[in-house]
């Protein structure tokens, strides 16, 4: 297995040889159950990876609807951060994502009183625990945020400068005469960064974002920056659990999802290499199938990411399920998964070869989990790819209106 293991990118690994020793362990005692169960939690592992995204802002700027709709809510669920004129943070709260509870964004208390300190605002609501900052405001930059700027780069953190309310803007220009939308979003953008340099941040970055129309504007561009500058493995996360509501997000998801390929043929390949009769297609059908669940909800095909597509479209449930072509909308089970590959036999039969090959010392391991790493890479790029292009044409059918 190691020398398998050796003729792989290490960056691609998720299974160590003490995880593989203990799945050997577990089924020598003839528990299958309990080894597709560990090998369940192995795939989930970098998914679980904890991101903490802290909000702030001056009362009124729209912190706890900047939550809400990071999270890919409304203002009034169950889950929701309250919101309001007025301010109705008082103490810091956590939201969990619907989706990944990993994801918490923090609710945090409003910024700008008189007696505002920076530093023992960020001793208060624990900044150690944050990945990155988002700093709004809704009219002006102030004297606080940018002391609060500076005070998070000191401490070696990220922050990310929001205006929010934009659309409220772009509706109060439109009534003009000569309205042109982008010399709008140029001339807000231009008084941001030039109040922000006035008081001290140097080449500021302002994104203007609509709570209202997240996918409008700079949202895009805001969750690509953030991306860039995460970990790899905090940056998997953040592209989970972002909501999918443009092309370029749902093109940037099905690529971060593509690099993920290699990795989970890995787990396929290492499990192919245990000499045990119908393992490896057991291990298979779990591996496509929790792979494939988790294509349908990050591009938010699931019912509950529909039905709240459809409550910011107009659209009907119906009207997008419609443009869903891939077969495995209608269910995940054994049919399905192998018609991935065209034809279940030649699942069944490869999987014959892999355990033949398996009993054979080290060339034989080789060849077992080779073939079974670029099986599960065909069936997962095509199941990819098909979820994708009825994301893509969800995502087009909530955009079109009636004539």
């Amino acid at each position: 297995m190691a020398d398998f293991m050796d003729t792989l990118d290490e960056g691609f690994c998720i299974i160590g040889q003490e995880e593989l020793d203990k799945i050997k362990e577990v089924l020598s005692t003839q528990d299958l159950p309990t080894a597709i169960t560990k090998i369940k939690n192995i795939l989930e592992q970098q998914d679980r990876v904890e991101l903490n995204i802290g909000v702030t802002g001056e009362s009124g700027s729209g912190k706890s609807t900047f939550v809400n709709a990071f999270r890919g809510i409304g203002d009034e669920e169950e889950t929701s951060a309250k919101t309001g004129p007025v301010e109705t943070t008082m103490e810091t709260q956590v939201y969990l994502h619907p989706k990944y509870e990993n994801v918490k964004v923090w609710d945090l208390p409003g910024i700008g009183t008189p007696n505002f300190k920076a530093n023992e605002y960020l001793e208060q609501v624990q900044f150690e625990r944050y990945d990155f900052f988002i700093i709004i405001a809704s009219d002006r930059f102030r004297e606080c945020h940018t002391q609060l700027a500076k005070e998070i780069r000191k401490m070696g953190k990220k922050f990310y400068f929001v205006r929010s309310k934009i659309d409220s803007n772009i509706k109060a220009e439109s009534r003009k005469k000569n309205f042109d939308q982008e010399k709008t979003l140029q001339t807000i953008r231009e008084n941001c960064e030039t109040e922000l340099t006035k008081i001290g941040i140097e080449a500021p970055v302002v994104f203007l974002i609509s709570c209202f129309e997240l996918g409008k504007y700079d949202f895009n561009l805001m969750q690509e920056t953030m991306e860039k500058e995460l970990p790899q493995h905090k940056r998997h996360v953040l592209m989970l659990a972002i909501p999918n509501i443009t092309l370029e997000i749902n093109e940037r998801k099905k690529k971060a999802l593509e690099g993920n390929i290699p990795r989970v043929a890995l787990l396929s390949a290492a499990v192919a290499t245990i000499p045990l009769p119908g393992l490896s297609v057991c291990v298979d059908l779990v591996i496509v199938s929790n792979e494939i669940k988790k294509y349908i909800r990050v591009f938010g095909l699931d019912d509950p990411s529909l039905q709240m597509l459809c409550e910011r479209s107009g659209k009907t449930i119906e009207e997008l399920k419609i443009v869903k072509k891939s077969p495995l909308h209608l269910g995940i089970n054994p049919t399905a998964l192998m018609s991935l590959l065209g034809a279940a036999a030649l699942f069944v039969s490869e999987n014959s070869v892999e355990y033949a090959c398996s009993l054979i010392p080290v060339l034989g391991t080789m060849v077992a989990g080779g073939m079974s790493y670029l099986t599960i890479s065909k069936m997962l790029k095509k199941a990819l790819n098909e979820l994708a292009e009825d994301s893509r044409n969800v995502l087009i059918a909530s955009l079109e209106t009636e004539v």
